[in-house]
């Protein structure tokens, strides 16, 4: 089926695309971008909290050490706070050692005894050291005489052995090389940000390429529309759809193969052998028989089916109903077989009628008599014969009328000793099927064989009809004798309407929807014996009639 014009085609619009190809790699490459920069803004977050405290631990550790030095609080008791101190040496050693931005060594009042800038030593601290100098320490982020800083701060102890608190020491790093620390990761970051934004987005195009494909490059409402068309298609046709895939399960029965096959909705999604019987049906559907125009019986039905395989390892199988094609196929034969018996009876009846007037023109008017009488006797004997032990109307016609094809052919036709069917029968049109599809096989099995004849018995036993053919035949090879019942089987050659074996496995479909069976075995002297036994053919007896008329 040849996909819809796309609708995106045509005059170049501005605007979301209708094609599922576009549709789908913009959402992908929005939620890979999306969910990049959330994962980054997220690393961000924590990193710049780490770096603070990384830095105001690290301030605490000089501060430490600085209070730690000894002769510093001695020196803080015993000289005055100046620019070439003692206390002001120390604490820029320690500064440019370390790489703090200060250190800062104050008193109990708060005075700097020290300070990176010298004519601020002597002055107060521009910070509250209120908790250093009560002995706790302290980690900041706070802003000073020099700005911004990552700041640790703790208290100056008397090393004399007093532990007195004689003062603070307060270190500070620059806030600035704390946040250059962080701008600096960030490009190593959107590094790798961007090489997983691009990974991302080349996997999303391939994706979408993908897609692209499977998609046959339809746009959204493309696809609705097939679907929609599809689903009214699926349903109109007169022919049956099965659609399988992969693992032979039912994916799609649409409303005629639900029909033909005699299942329902329910079917779909369960494996094939599960909701039909074993059988050529199965077979046929599943692909272990190959071929175009494959036949198939199914409850009754002569179905005629066709499997395509799809690119997903599935099937989809079309399956149309020739029962009814099959009938008058058959009645072609009947008919063919009619006109050569009428062809033959035609020259039959000449020789008569000339046999007749020679009698008459040589005045033997007696012997014409007998000559008239026997031969409409033999006529009348054979119905006679036939309807007083069958006494169903449509079998009797029947079994009449083979009888005379059948002697046209050569063949005698007789019933078999104790035949009696009573006028109880449940399905006359099912049982004729039955009884004529084997009176023909057998006429054209015993057909110019010596002595050609076949015996035909009919027995009731309650409800239950017991049928038994006979024929001269050649008969049929042990080993053959349970696939004559498979569609398609056949000794003869192709007919009218070009198809053969479904006779028997129609017989045999027949046979067991009543509960029945059919059977084949060989007779005595040669030919073939066809069994067919019917528990519930024929209807309950009549308490008047006691089931006969």
């Amino acid at each position: 089926m040849n996909a819809p014009p796309h609708s995106d085609r045509g005059p170049r619009r501005f605007g979301w695309p209708q094609r599922v190809f576009s549709q789908v790699l913009l959402m992908q490459l929005a939620i890979i971008t999306g969910v990049t920069v959330l994962v980054t803004g997220l690393f961000l977050a924590p990193l710049s909290a780490q770096l603070d405290d990384e830095a105001m631990r690290r301030a605490l550790a000089i501060a430490q050490s600085t209070a730690a030095q000894p002769g510093i609080a001695e020196d803080l008791r015993t000289t005055e706070p100046s620019a070439l101190g003692p206390v002001q040496s120390a604490a820029e050693r320690i500064r440019r050692s370390t790489g703090a931005e200060y250190v800062v060594v104050m008193d109990r009042r708060g005075v700097r005894w020290s300070h990176p800038e010298a004519d601020r030593i002597g002055e107060v601290v521009s910070t509250d050291p209120g908790d250093a100098l009560r002995g706790r320490e302290v980690m900041e982020i706070d802003s000073g005489t020099l700005g911004r800083s990552a700041r640790g701060k703790v208290p100056l102890r008397d090393t004399s052995g007093s532990s007195e608190v004689v003062g603070a020491v307060s270190v500070g790093i620059e806030y600035d090389s704390v946040r250059a620390r962080l701008l600096g990761a960030i490009p190593g970051l959107l590094a790798y940000a961007g090489t997983a934004l691009a990974v991302g987005a080349l996997a999303a195009y391939l994706i979408s390429r993908r897609l692209q494909r499977q998609t046959h490059d339809l746009a959204f409402s493309d696809i609705s529309a097939l679907l929609t068309e599809r689903e009214a298609m699926l349903h109109s046709i007169r022919e049956g759809v099965v659609a399988l895939d992969g693992t032979g399960r039912v994916r799609l029965l649409n409303d005629e193969a639900q029909r033909l096959l005699g299942l329902g909705p329910e079917a779909a999604g369960r494996p094939l052998e599960e909701v039909l019987d074993p059988g050529r049906t199965v077979d046929v559907l599943a692909g272990r028989v190959v071929g175009d125009d494959l036949l198939a019986v199914q409850g009754g039905r002569v179905l005629l089916a066709n499997r395509m395989e799809t690119d997903d390892g599935g099937a989809v199988v079309t399956l149309r109903d020739r029962t009814e094609l099959e009938h008058l196929g058959r009645e072609l034969d009947s008919t063919t077989g009619l006109i050569d018996a009428l062809r033959a009876q035609d020259h039959e009846h000449a020789n008569r009628l000339h046999t007749l007037l020679g009698l008459l023109e040589l005045e033997m008017h007696e012997d014409a008599m007998e000559f008239v009488t026997e031969v409409v006797g033999v006529h009348r004997a054979t119905a006679e014969q036939v309807t007083e032990k069958v006494r169903d109307p449509l079998l009797a016609a029947l079994l009449v009328g083979k009888a005379t094809v059948a002697a046209e052919r050569g063949v005698s036709l007789r019933l078999a000793p104790g035949t009696l069917l009573p006028d109880r029968v449940v399905d006359p049109r099912g049982l004729v099927t039955v009884v004529g599809n084997l009176v023909d096989n057998a006429t054209d099995a015993a057909a110019g064989s010596k002595d050609a004849r076949i015996e035909i018995g009919l027995r009731a036993e309650g409800r239950t009809v017991e049928l038994r053919i006979r024929d001269s035949g050649p008969g049929i090879a042990p080993e053959q004798h349970a696939s004559i019942f498979t569609e398609g089987w056949s000794t003869k050659d192709l007919p009218a309407h070009g198809k053969r074996g479904l006779g028997l496995p129609l017989v045999r479909r027949l046979a067991e929807r009543q509960g029945g069976s059919v059977t084949v075995s060989g007779a005595d002297g040669g030919g073939a014996v066809f069994t067919v036994v019917l528990p519930e053919a024929l209807g309950t007896a009549s308490p008047t009639t006691g089931g006969e008329r």
